[in-house]
């Protein structure tokens, strides 16, 4: 990364990192306007309007 040094196997992974410097947001939940700069993190936060729950805890049996 020309701004801070960091240096990343993949070239799709310093894109994703790019967007963190100036703090592009490009990827917007639908439901609420939450912008994310990783389409993971939307995909995570989507879970939350929907309810899903796909991990569960095989001690507790809670899920989350």
């Amino acid at each position: 990364c020309g701004d801070c040094g960091q240096s990343f196997r993949r070239s799709s992974m310093l894109v994703a990192h790019w967007r963190l410097h100036p703090g592009e947001k490009p990827f917007a939940c639908a439901d609420c306007g939450k912008s994310f700069s990783l389409s993971c993190s939307l995909f995570r936060h989507r879970r939350l309007h929907s309810g899903q729950r796909p991990y569960r805890c095989a001690g507790c049996g809670k899920s989350f």
